[in-house]
């Protein structure tokens, strides 16, 4: 029995062993492989969700700076357009100035006519008035003279 078993342990350790020792390497060879690919596969999530979060950041301060650029644009827009209005009235409001002093003027120039042509309506009668007589027509003729000649 011994003689068998050394035989059986001299032909498996000649045969058998180097089979089962090169297909356990073979084994933790694939394991070995299969854990290196899962460390790299997760690696490379790692970098894809950090790279992820980075565009994410990204994205959310353009989107950030997209708004306040839109406000400042905003508030410019009514900036401006509170300043043409300011223009516009003052156009306006200059406008109105004229055309009020133009009308005023007009009035004034229209109440000066109307009164000289009153004024020399009033003295024309004084005058005819007056100088109904001759001697009046004389003194007054005299008196105009005088002042003539001092001047």
């Amino acid at each position: 029995m011994f003689a068998a078993f050394l035989i059986l342990f001299l032909v498996l350790a000649k045969f058998g062993w180097p089979v089962i020792m090169k297909n356990i390497e073979k084994r933790a060879d694939t394991i070995d492989k299969g854990v290196e690919y899962a460390h790299q596969a997760k690696e490379q999530l790692d970098n894809a969700r950090a790279e992820a979060a980075k565009y994410m950041e990204e994205a959310q301060a353009k989107q950030a700076e997209m708004l306040r650029d839109a406000a400042k644009m905003k508030s410019q827009i009514i900036e401006e357009a509170k300043q043409q209005a300011g223009v516009e009235a003052q156009k306006v409001m200059d406008a109105a100035k004229v055309s009020i002093e133009q009308s005023r003027k007009e009035a004034e120039l229209q109440f000066r006519n109307e009164v000289s042509k009153f004024s020399i309506e009033i003295a024309e009668k004084m005058v005819r008035h007056q100088l109904q007589d001759d001697k009046s027509q004389q003194v007054l003729v005299d008196k105009l003279l005088n002042e003539i000649e001092k001047n």
